[in-house]
């Protein structure tokens, strides 16, 4: 029998996942002010009830009262037992789940190292921030700090802090807590010394920051998980940041996210930049969105973090050459998060500043007028690409072809990525068919569950003219350009009868059109089509029905589990196409149903003669 899972996992899984993440992987999500919301997937309702709130870690059904943290979720959303959404969320992580051995005074002993760690990090800030207020040497670094023209009060909002000189003032600030001293270390915050530098009056650990400024480093609960520490003598580095620790993974956190959210509850925007000092020092005129990765480079889980709240992330770059070669390492991270609706910039600074010295120099205006001109990730990608190539030679294009291609297939499948090729295709003198061809694209697309029993091609609804010059769903759609015809066969990856579902989500009043004819698609064997039509009664039934509403209705329908996945696939279609297209597509379904009862006639007239035929066994052309 396995062990049981150590609570202290248990904590740190559930300070490492973000529920919002977890939720909204089952169940889409909107963005509501500083929490987000959905019908709740737990009873029948129309409008939404459920909230999820990112800073309580929490989720609350207003209509049902079911709520509690990611885990719990898991339990009753999946319907798993709690081992297995542990090891649901673990593996989601790329974690591997414990088990405890020994007995039961082992497994206790053991339990709460999460809440030591956390403690002492709490009792290690508060320290730091007595001795910025009180130590004899304050003034050196308060000095410092109204040099770089911070107030009190900023100092206070992101508890900035001082380590005093000397090598065991923390260690001796933190004996009445009675914590060990293998807990200190296990947090980051004292080191063992090597044996032969070990003198017998002398502890075998030390401080680890000593004579600096301190910047403690927040989740998004307000909890301290680690620090930064600015030197304030010639000490080396400039910048000592903690190791990474049980609860706390430097590729997940960013600096100023909490103090961030205390001030703007509902940001637009985030400004990305280097340094601790650049977060603060922006904040102390008036930015307060500006954000900073702690010791390495910007990762797909911090940006996916930060477009989860916000719509737009703009970068920060130094305007030489290393601001530059980040600058592009960064784009190639971005672009696989990329999803339509997101916008990512980049913002390169005069040579020789950076976003601290600036806004000193100019002010929070001026600065926010930079940001005005910041580059769209487009623009900076082709204008990088075009700087490194020589396009007035085919060789020069077929390198930036080359460069192009893989990068652009890392782009998650939607508008954007179209319009991406669409520039390709331009700069390359090459058309986007041949592009989608070696990008991968033109995989044929499966026909929708319609037109099983006629192998011979009938008259088909005429096709929407947006789609002459763009290419649907499952990948160009040319084939009218060649002489066939364009069909829902060739045109749409998914079964029919969900691509009508799909429309009339995005544009409920389509359900108004007369064209719809409720009977004959009651005839149609689509997988989803009492799905469509109880969704085309009920908007009909409420004439000014929007999305919201009709989205909230699904959760209580058969198939409804669907819809979800259905709002969050790329959208192609233009808006003022789709009345074209849903028209289109309930047309094809309404002439399959007619052909169904053609053919159920035509075996109906011969039956008989078959009957009455002695030389004959009786059969028909299903049999055949």
């Amino acid at each position: 029998m396995a062990g049981l899972i150590p609570q202290s996992f248990i904590d740190d899984l559930l300070s490492r996942v973000d529920i919002v993440e977890v939720i909204d992987k089952r169940v889409k999500l909107r963005k509501t002010g500083k929490n987000y919301s959905a019908c709740c997937p737990f009873h029948q309702e129309k409008t939404p009830s459920f909230s999820v709130e990112p800073d309580k870690q929490f989720y609350y059904c207003f209509g049902c009262g079911a709520g509690g943290n990611a885990l719990g979720f898991v339990m009753d959303f999946d319907h798993k037992e709690f081992p297995e959404a542990v090891e649901s969320l673990a593996n989601d992580l790329g974690l591997s789940v414990p088990r405890e051995s020994g007995n039961s005074n082992q497994r206790k002993g053991e339990r709460g190292e999460h809440e030591k760690l956390l403690s002492a990090l709490n009792q290690a800030s508060l320290f730091f921030q007595k001795q910025l207020r009180q130590h004899p040497s304050r003034e050196r670094a308060v000095s410092y700090l109204k040099a770089r023209g911070l107030t009190g009060q900023i100092a206070q909002r992101f508890a900035i802090g001082l380590a005093p000189p000397g090598w065991e003032n923390l260690l001796e600030a933190m004996e009445p807590y009675q914590l060990p001293v293998e807990t200190l270390e296990k947090a980051g915050l004292v080191i063992k010394r090597e044996a032969d530098h070990r003198l017998a009056e002398k502890s075998p650990y030390y401080d680890r920051f000593r004579d600096r400024i301190i910047f403690p480093i927040r989740d998004a609960r307000g909890r301290t998980l680690a620090f930064g520490g600015r030197v304030l003598g010639d000490d080396k580095p400039k910048y000592l940041n903690s190791p990474e620790t049980p609860v706390y993974q430097k590729n997940r956190e960013l600096y100023g996210l909490f103090e961030s959210r205390q001030v703007l509850r509902k940001p637009t925007r985030f400004l990305l930049v280097e340094g601790y000092m650049d977060v603060v020092a922006l904040a102390q005129h008036g930015i307060n969105y500006a954000v900073a990765t702690l010791g390495t480079a910007t990762n797909a889980n911090h940006l996916n973090r930060l477009l989860r709240i916000v719509p737009e992330v703009i970068f920060c770059f130094d305007g030489d050459d290393a601001g530059r070669n980040a600058a592009w390492r960064a784009l190639r991270v971005a672009l696989p998060v990329m999803e339509d609706g997101r916008q990512i910039r980049f913002l390169f600074l005069p040579e020789g500043e950076d976003p601290d010295t600036l806004v000193r120099k100019e002010g929070a205006e001026a600065f926010e007028k930079r940001l005005l001109s910041a580059s769209a990730l487009s623009d900076y990608f082709f204008r990088h690409l075009e700087e490194e190539n020589d396009l007035s030679t085919l060789d020069g294009k077929a390198r930036l072809f080359k460069e192009t291609m893989p990068l652009l297939k890392s782009l998650p499948k939607g508008l954007f990525q179209r319009l991406m090729l669409d520039r390709t295709a331009d700069i390359t003198d090459t058309s986007r068919d041949t592009l989608l061809e070696l990008l991968g694209n033109t995989a044929p697309a499966k026909p929708p569950a319609i037109n099983q029993g006629d192998s011979s091609q009938p008259d088909t609804p005429e096709p929407p003219a947006w789609l002459d010059d763009a290419a649907h769903r499952s990948g160009p759609a040319r084939e009218k350009q060649q002489g066939k015809p364009l069909t829902v066969k060739s045109r749409v990856q998914k079964p029919a009868d969900m691509v009508a579902i799909e429309l009339l989500l995005q544009q409920p009043e389509l359900a108004q059109l007369d064209s719809i004819d409720i009977a004959t698609l009651k005839e149609v064997g689509l997988p989803n089509i009492k799905l469509l039509i109880e969704l085309i009664e009920f908007a009909r039934s409420r004439p000014h029905i929007d999305t919201p509403t009709l989205v909230g209705h699904c959760y209580g329908c058969q198939g409804g589990n669907r819809v979800t996945q259905l709002l969050g696939d790329e959208k192609i279609t233009p808006e003022a196409g789709r009345q074209e297209e849903f028209i289109f597509i309930i047309k094809t379904i309404q002439e399959e149903a007619r052909k169904r009862a053609q053919r159920r006639q035509w075996l109906e007239q011969i039956r008989p003669r078959s009957r009455s035929s002695d030389s004959e066994p009786e059969s028909g052309p299903e049999d055949r």
